[in-house]
């Protein structure tokens, strides 16, 4: 009868091996195959993702029921499990590292985008469009000692019409001194340079994708802008009547510097021209007002400082904002996707601990002769139970350590030759690339998340078998 149990034993030890392998198996693949999806830009099922972790949870407790059944000596396969464990907490942790990375990456890149176009600090009316330009509250935060470049802007909706074709577009008129508050020279193309007017001459210009839709190269003819009368009633028997007219009663018109911007963004490539302050005063009927104030500070000042003093002299009169609250929407939907992949990852990770608490469970039983020698030594309960805490503590900072430092490795060959492209052949892009970028409160927080994952699946079998087994 001996041989035959013995039989089974060394059968269920194989089968506990291979179903921990192939386990852990299907967790790897899911976090590889959830974090290229996001790289990739794949759609992934949901249905299939929840399927493979729902299928790798029970193949694990039938497993261990029937092992620890007819579990009587020492194995060494407690080990390998151990080592399984720590290569999926591993796992986990890496997809974490560079999965936030990358996000960071998209988020920086975007924010570098904007830069070229947003100014540092942006103030506008709370209530209304527009604000006298001579507010004593706007005069007092352009005198501030930090203010480097102040410029007055005036925007609005407008009907352009080039040739015989149209568009609504928005005519944001803007001060000489807008390529110091910006670096809007770095994202223009053409023969031309930055000009707003010359003489008589109105200058505008316009984003590329505009430009496309209007047929206009870097140079074009005349560009006529309508902008509808703010009083008066619409004439119906001539309707070109209700839109502004030069004082010699022509359409506005905006000639070519030479030049076309591009912000790599739809919202300003697709709708924005560029031109004086003059000019959209004039067609908008806005002579001594602005619709914003926009602020660059000195190098070195203290922008946090700054922006709170700001507030407080502009109180509820005026938005006092920076380059990301003016892109408010776009940086919230990018925080919620990363927040979504963090909380995919942390399901993973946590899929990856059951393999903790399987090793813990076998340890415990395995240890009991042990344990009887350590009470023997003048051991309680409770410090026998600190030693496995410990022990599931350990493999899960082992494994997260080994993560978080594969990852870190991955992000910087992606920085230095980026290894996974972006499109098939270079210039498809903004960069040719995946853009990295490694947070250090990203690390601290994956950290964290294993440390406090593990906790609890070491928690529950110390908790659970030192008060059934050890006893």
């Amino acid at each position: 009868m001996k041989f035959p149990i013995y039989i089974a034993k060394r059968y269920l030890k194989i089968r506990y091996l291979f179903i921990c392998v192939i386990c852990d198996a299907l967790l790897i693949a899911c976090a590889i195959g959830f974090l290229l999806a996001i790289v990739l830009g794949i759609a992934i099922k949901p249905q299939l993702l929840l399927w493979a972790v729902y299928s790798t949870i029970l193949a694990i407790p039938p497993a261990l029921i029937l092992y620890f059944l007819v579990k009587k000596n020492k194995l060494n396969i407690i080990n390998i499990i151990s080592s399984i464990s720590t290569l999926g907490v591993a796992v986990a942790s890496m997809a974490m590292v560079v999965t936030l990375s990358v996000f960071n990456g998209f988020s920086d890149l975007v924010a570098s985008l904007f830069t070229n176009f947003d100014p540092q600090l942006e103030i506008t009316p709370t209530e209304g469009k527009t604000a006298p330009a001579d507010d004593p509250v706007l005069t007092s935060i352009r005198q501030l000692p930090e203010i480097e470049v102040a410029t007055e802007c005036v925007e609005d909706q407008a009907l352009a019409v080039y040739k015989d074709r149209q568009a609504m577009v928005t005519v944001k008129g803007v001060e000489d001194n807008f390529e110091q508050l910006t670096h809007i020279n770095d994202i223009l193309q053409g023969d031309g340079h930055f000009e707003l007017h010359a003489a008589e001459l109105q200058y505008g210009i316009p984003g590329i994708r505009l430009a496309e839709a209007l047929g206009m190269g870097y140079r074009y003819d005349t560009l006529f802008i309508y902008a509808p009368r703010r009083v008066g009633q619409l004439d119906l028997n001539d309707p070109e009547d209700g839109f502004v007219r030069e004082s010699d009663g022509n359409v506005p018109i905006l000639y070519s510097p030479g030049v076309i911007f591009s912000v790599q963004q739809s919202k300003y490539d697709n709708r924005y021209i560029l031109t004086s302050v003059g000019f959209a005063r004039r067609i908008f009927d806005q002579q001594g007002m602005l619709s914003s104030l926009e602020l660059r500070l000195k190098p070195g000042s203290n922008f946090e400082a700054v922006k709170s003093y700001i507030k407080e002299l502009a109180g509820t009169k005026y938005q006092v904002r920076d380059r990301y609250e003016q892109q408010d929407d776009t940086f919230s939907i990018m925080k919620i996707e990363k927040l979504v992949a963090y909380l995919f990852l942390t399901f993973i990770l946590i899929v990856a601990c059951f393999n903790v608490i399987g090793s813990l469970s076998m340890l415990i039983i395995d240890k009991r002769d042990d344990v009887s020698t350590l009470r023997a030594l003048g051991a309680n309960d409770k410090q026998i139970s600190r030693i496995f805490l410990l022990e599931g503590w350990l493999i899960a900072a082992v494994g997260a350590v080994i993560g978080i430092l594969i990852g870190l490795l991955l992000c910087w060959l992606q920085q230095q030759y980026g290894l996974i492209a972006l499109g098939q052949s270079e210039g498809s892009f903004v960069v040719n690339a995946y853009p990295v970028s490694v947070h250090p409160w990203d690390i601290v927080i994956v950290f964290l998340t294993v440390m406090a994952v593990s906790f609890l699946a070491a928690w529950y079998p110390v908790h659970h078998f030192s008060r059934r087994l050890l006893s």
